[in-house]
């Protein structure tokens, strides 16, 4: 039997890499998982992905948390990492970073051009993911059973001021970071879906008032890449 790069990572056990010569993806079609997908996607950069089950805990296995301590998805393990090694990575913007970067895509090689892509890329790490997801939890999950509504309004409002910061923003250019289409959209754009579409916040948060966000989100959601990407990993079939 052949042995690969790969073999040495405990993850191979659950998940084996039926093509362990390309790039592995531990993932679920969740914002921060389709921005791995819709980037690897859009970099056509040949990927296997496997499906972390949230139903059946696989994300609290010894094997995943060989890989992400963090016991959160996406993460990914690069068979030819930085010098020919094999490379694994958790942190979805830690990893747009590194696909940009391996890639030479989606990212500016230009220093002002990479800083002001990054400073979005953080604005969604920072802001945009823990306040949707708080709204999310608050409005749609449990949180939707207490009486006391104020922490659901608290997030409610804090969601709609990002939204406005970046509705002004793709006001004035074609995409966040300025006229091209970068990591920094395939960050943020999941995340505005999700509101609207899993979290059903759109209402709550006066979605219909964004018409610059709404037209980007629009452009993002008409591209080949992303389409393809929001569903990675599929289902598994009955």
């Amino acid at each position: 039997m052949t042995t690969s790069a790969i073999d040495a990572f405990p993850i191979t056990r659950k998940w084996p890499a039926r093509h362990p010569e390309r790039l592995q993806l531990y993932s679920l079609p969740t914002p921060n998982g389709v921005k791995v997908s819709i980037m690897l996607e859009e970099i056509g950069l040949p990927y296997e992905a496997h499906r972390v089950a949230f139903d059946t805990q696989d994300q609290m296995s010894p094997e995943f948390l060989s890989l992400n301590p963090n016991n959160k998805i996406p993460a990914i393990l690069d068979p030819n990492g930085p010098d020919g090694k094999p490379m694994a990575l958790f942190e979805s913007g830690a990893i747009l970073v590194y696909l940009a970067s391996k890639s030479g895509q989606l990212l500016p090689s230009d220093d002002a051009g990479r800083f002001r892509t990054l400073q979005w890329v953080m604005f969604q790490m920072g802001g945009i993911g823990p306040m949707f997801g708080q709204l999310g939890f608050f409005h749609k999950f449990a949180g939707k059973e207490y009486e006391d509504k104020r922490p659901r309004d608290r997030y409610a409002a804090e969601s709609r001021r990002l939204l406005g910061v970046l509705d002004a923003q793709y006001a004035s250019h074609q995409w966040v970071a300025g006229d091209e289409y970068t990591i920094a959209d395939i960050a943020i754009l999941p995340w505005v879906r999700n509101l609207n579409g899993f979290y059903e916040a759109g209402d709550l948060v006066g979605f219909g008032d964004f018409k610059h966000l709404a037209k980007a989100l629009e452009r993002f959601l008409s591209r080949p890449a992303v389409q393809r990407g929001l569903v990675v990993p599929e289902p598994p079939r009955q």
